[in-house]
């Protein structure tokens, strides 16, 4: 990942072990199990439209791409949200993927 928020850099740089550890977290969940990076991305972007987070939500769209998911199947996944999180939800993070799939 080349392009991170300033304010993650910026945590990076003012408490590095605390950003390490929690890089290595997320590390060790993604390797706990069966599921390959492509799927763990479109969960992970999931819980991130769920939560509203559009930095997350760029970011796990971004990773996503990386991974080999198609934008299809990125824009699918919060499409099967839609029930759960409500259509204005689903529509934010629809747009805040576009973004992302925008630049490419």
């Amino acid at each position: 990942m080349n392009d991170l928020p300033r304010h993650y850099e910026h945590l990076r740089e003012e408490y590095p072990r605390y950003l390490e550890a929690l890089e290595d977290l997320g590390q060790a969940a993604r390797d706990a199990g069966p599921l390959e990076e492509r799927t763990t991305n479109l969960v992970q972007l999931a819980a991130a439209a769920a939560l509203g987070s559009e930095g997350a939500v760029h970011s796990h769209t971004r990773r996503a791409l990386e991974a080999g998911a198609t934008p299809q199947e990125i824009r699918h996944t919060l499409v099967v949200l839609t029930s759960t999180i409500g259509f204005p939800a689903t529509s934010a993070a629809l747009s805040w993927v576009e973004d992302v799939i925008g630049e490419g």
